[in-house]
């Protein structure tokens, strides 16, 4: 497999991890970018990386990069996203991948037309565990899907100036923790859901601060979503059928799932790839959808996942 070479565009602690994942799978850093013209100096001289952009233009316009990876705050994802479309460049972006269904759906046909590829960084999609229980749901081991279950709480500081509750950088649960739940809950259903209720609690900046979300398809499936950020929860998934169910711990980087089968209440263990391995697994798959010109097969997954965000937010009277 030949080099892909990568600009990254917002060099924050995730994309200090990501160039490493690059340098990880024999891949080329050739440039980087950021506002803050001391912490893109600062980035590249950490992972000798040569250039050091003066605009995100410069960038964008540069003919030796491939692909952008965009870790910059998700409220102004869809605005680099275009642009790197706009100038041939294939994209990677870190979840949420836009603000709403409208952005992404731009975002796809623009891609469509260029023949460019656009990826979520979201890890559920990317992690080997998921394909091989997928593989098991798809076999029927677990008998006729039933139920998912998702819990995902993280306790933030108690402060309205802090960006996870700043509704001018996209603050709340949803677009933070949420759609990490709700990209393992549409992973694991058989099609997009139909119905959807929904109640939030927000914080005092007005954001989303908890809520519950049920989801059913026409395939009688159901999903209950729980999500809170005041409130530490595991970060749990759980995937039901008549004959057994499957538990994910830590579900984002998950490594490792338990079956349990109803009838007997026998385990079995799953296992496959590595948590810490995370990125790298992103950064392969781009490298075979650009090299291989592969079609990206989960970004159907995040218009769906955009989708359910977009109806939970509109009954919560967001606009």
């Amino acid at each position: 497999m030949g080099k892909v070479n990568w600009a990254i565009l917002g060099p924050g602690a995730i994309a200090a991890d990501f160039a490493k994942a690059i340098v990880d799978v024999n891949g080329s850093i050739g440039g980087v970018w950021a506002r803050n013209a001391e912490k893109a100096k600062s980035f590249a001289e950490q992972f000798n990386i040569e250039k050091v952009y003066t605009s995100s233009d410069e960038m964008l316009q540069d003919d030796t990069i491939d692909v952008v990876y965009i870790s910059t705050p998700h409220s102004i994802h869809y605005e680099y996203i275009i642009d790197a479309l706009r100038n041939n460049k294939h994209v990677l972006c870190e979840k949420a991948i836009t603000m709403n269904g409208k952005q992404l759906k731009e975002i796809v046909d623009l891609a469509k037309e260029k023949g460019l590829i656009v990826a979520e960084a979201m890890t559920i999609f990317h992690m080997p565990l998921y394909k091989k229980l997928r593989d098991i749901v798809d076999a029927g081991k677990l008998g006729k899907l039933k139920m998912i279950n998702v819990t995902f709480g993280s306790c933030k500081e108690d402060d309205p100036t802090n960006r996870f509750f700043n509704p001018d950088l996209a603050g709340g649960a949803m677009l933070d923790i949420g759609t990490y739940a709700l990209s393992f809950t549409r992973y694991f259903l058989s099609r997009q859901p139909n119905e959807v209720l929904t109640t939030v609690k927000r914080y005092e900046t007005g954001v989303d601060e908890q809520s519950g979300i049920i989801l059913k398809n026409d395939a009688d499936e159901l999903a209950v979503v729980s999500l809170a950020m005041r409130a530490k929860m595991p970060k749990r998934g759980i995937v039901a059928g008549e004959l057994g169910y499957i538990t994910v711990e830590d579900f984002p980087r998950a490594q490792k799932a338990i079956i349990t089968y109803t009838a007997d209440g026998s385990v079995e263990v799953v296992e496959a790839g590595a948590a810490e391995k995370a990125l790298n697994y992103e950064v392969e798959a781009m490298n075979r959808y650009i090299l291989n010109q592969e079609e990206n097969s989960t970004l159907p997954l995040s218009v769906d996942v955009m989708s359910i965000m977009d109806e939970v937010r509109n009954q919560w009277g967001n606009e």
